[in-house]
């Protein structure tokens, strides 16, 4: 998916609680796949930030060339404006864009 185009606001807004948990009926399921997806978002963002900064890696660069490559923090400073991955993730649940599958029970055991 593509994060720079994504439709989640940049800061923190507030959200009604019982919109969250309308689809689940339970809060603390919605948090946990929100929370999880927010994890597979900031992971795929880092590797993709990692890929775009290794080209500009040069292992026998002094330390005053390093802080001077324009490029290098334009990226930089564009993934930093990006909306975090916990906004993503939660646009993506409000927009019913996340799927997800909750554990069935265990069935008890007689003793």
């Amino acid at each position: 998916m593509d994060y720079k185009k994504s439709k989640a606001p940049v800061t923190t807004i507030t959200k009604n609680v019982d919109l969250l948990d309308r689809e689940t009926n339970n809060i603390y399921q919605t948090v946990m796949i929100v929370a999880k997806r927010a994890n597979q978002i900031s992971v795929e963002l880092k590797q993709e930030l990692n890929r775009k900064l290794e080209e500009f890696a040069y292992y026998t660069d002094n330390l005053e060339e390093v802080f001077e490559n324009r490029e290098q923090i334009e990226i930089s400073k564009f993934y930093e404006r990006l909306p975090k991955p916990t906004l993503i993730a939660l646009q993506e649940f409000m927009d019913n864009e996340i799927y997800y599958r909750l554990a069935e029970p265990e069935p008890e055991k007689e003793v």
